[in-house]
């Protein structure tokens, strides 16, 4: 597969210089925010070099092989108003292998309810908002009639919540919801069922600020905002694969395997960047990597207070992978209550499996899970699996195993949007990109690429470039 413009000459990075007049730029790291930030960059005209230290592109949503089958390091999905990353499988020309959903339609099973009695749905209506959820509300099983009028009430007031108030980040969800009349079982079965998806974190853990964000841009925006889209096809055919198309396409130079060791201002007031063996010239770098993988690259003086970025707390996923002799889940997706079990996806046709059916669990909030043994997660799971989902007694396991990322978001807690820096840095020519800059949403596919798009509006700025081929997403879903 090709790696790019560029190649590699006897392990060392091909002289820049080959690919044309005008500024150059680095981008450092490979992830969404990466490979968003080189295409809008290139596309603007100016030469790109794109560094990233792993074998592939993608960041913390990619794929690998695990014998015939292609497996995803977890399960991601997008809203219909993720437009940025909307966007950006355009621009890859990857839309129609990650559609969304024609309507809201989500499967809950209560385990706790008899059987025969478990499954309640969340689904619009082709209403106004808020009406459009109105019907799914007022049936929802899994709360009494009067929790479903609280909710209702506290809806409304989360609409008119200021996004814009900075003394919403400093309080939490969770007290919010409670001075708002919500119960405890209110929280459960419906503010966590989403919260805990779209945050990495329970209402009591989370920032109100972006809880709100999250809330009022899915759900309270327009009716279709919250329409669940996913990958039909492997992460890797997207983030990689037609990634690194879009990429040669647009003339950037791409190199994996490449890991940036220093970033420094050069004699000539440009920087340099460091790889082993060899040091390129840029005229602007940006920094699309981790917090705590940014802090140590930036340079004296780039952010009045880089210690912050150490300060932004990370929250894992665990991902469980189950493979049984037959087909045991009827729906693409369901989510559940009363069990440890949180989301559960069909990767049967996605990962290649020819015979049989493979789920995939995706466990947000795992620290508690986070480290077990293989067989401790499976002596706990699978009967979990039984009670969820009845086809699947008698059925014979044919593989079980995980996938973990230890720091799969940043943790959405109170006073973490004070720390999240913007995509400008006191050096002239340094940016940052990443989930976990200011954005204003929460560590998700979305926020990455708009932190790319984020991060290339200044560094074109300063190159002397025009913003015009900018996607402008950044109001569609306020």
């Amino acid at each position: 597969m090709t790696q790019g413009k560029g190649t590699r000459e006897g392990g060392v990075l091909a002289d820049v210089s080959a690919l044309g007049p005008g500024g150059h730029a680095v981008v450092v790291g490979g992830g969404l925010a990466g490979v968003t930030t080189a295409l809008a960059l290139a596309d603007a005209g100016v030469r790109v070099t794109l560094l990233e230290g792993r074998p592939r592109l993608g960041g913390l949503a990619f794929s690998f092989q695990r014998g015939d089958l292609t497996v995803d390091n977890g399960q991601h999905v997008y809203l219909r108003c993720c437009t940025a990353y909307r966007w950006f499988l355009d621009r890859i020309g990857g839309a129609a292998l990650a559609p969304v959903q024609e309507r809201l339609d989500v499967p809950v099973v209560d385990l706790a309810r008899t059987e025969g009695n478990r499954l309640g749905r969340l689904r619009r209506d082709a209403l106004p908002v808020p009406l459009h959820l109105g019907r799914s509300l007022a049936t929802y099983p899994h709360l009494s009639l009067a929790e479903r009028a609280s909710v209702g009430r506290a809806a409304l007031a989360l609409k008119g919540l200021d996004l814009a108030d900075p003394s919403l980040d400093t309080q939490d969800f969770g007290s919010w919801l409670t001075a708002h009349g919500q119960s405890a079982r209110a929280v459960e079965a419906l503010w966590d069922l989403v919260g805990v998806a779209t945050l990495n974190a329970v209402a009591g853990d989370a920032s109100l600020g972006l809880a709100a964000m999250v809330f009022k841009t899915g759900l309270l925006s327009d009716p279709g905002a919250a329409d669940i889209g996913w990958a039909r096809v492997p992460l890797g055919e997207l983030h990689d694969r037609l990634a690194r198309k879009a990429l040669d396409s647009a003339g950037v130079r791409t190199e994996v395997r490449t890991r940036v060791t220093s970033v420094s201002v050069n004699e000539n007031g440009g920087w340099s960047v460091q790889v082993p063996g060899e040091t390129l010239e840029a005229d602007a770098v940006v920094l699309a990597v981790p917090q705590r993988e940014a802090h140590d690259l930036l340079p004296d003086g780039a952010l009045d207070a880089p210690e912050n970025l150490l300060r932004i707390g990370t929250a894992p996923i665990l991902n469980i992978h189950v493979i049984y002799d037959r087909k045991v889940l009827a729906t693409p997706f369901l989510t559940a209550l009363g069990t440890p079990v949180q989301w559960v996806f069909d990767r049967t046709e996605a990962s290649g499996l020819k015979e049989g059916q493979y789920l995939a669990l995706s466990q947000s909030t795992a620290q508690n899970d986070i480290d077990e043994p293989v067989a401790v997660l499976r002596e706990r799971y699978l009967p979990e699996l039984e009670r969820l989902l009845p086809r699947t007694r008698g059925a014979e396991v044919k593989d079980f195993f995980v996938t973990r990322e230890r720091t799969a978001t940043f943790a959405p807690a109170p006073g973490v949007g004070r720390l999240r820096p913007g995509a400008r840095t006191k050096a002239p020519g340094l940016y940052l990109a990443g989930a976990w800059t200011a954005t204003g949403w929460p560590a998700t596919m979305e926020s990455a690429v708009r932190s790319g798009v984020g991060a290339a509006a200044p560094a074109l700025g300063a190159l002397g470039r025009s913003r015009g081929l900018l996607p402008d997403f950044f109001e569609e879903a306020a």
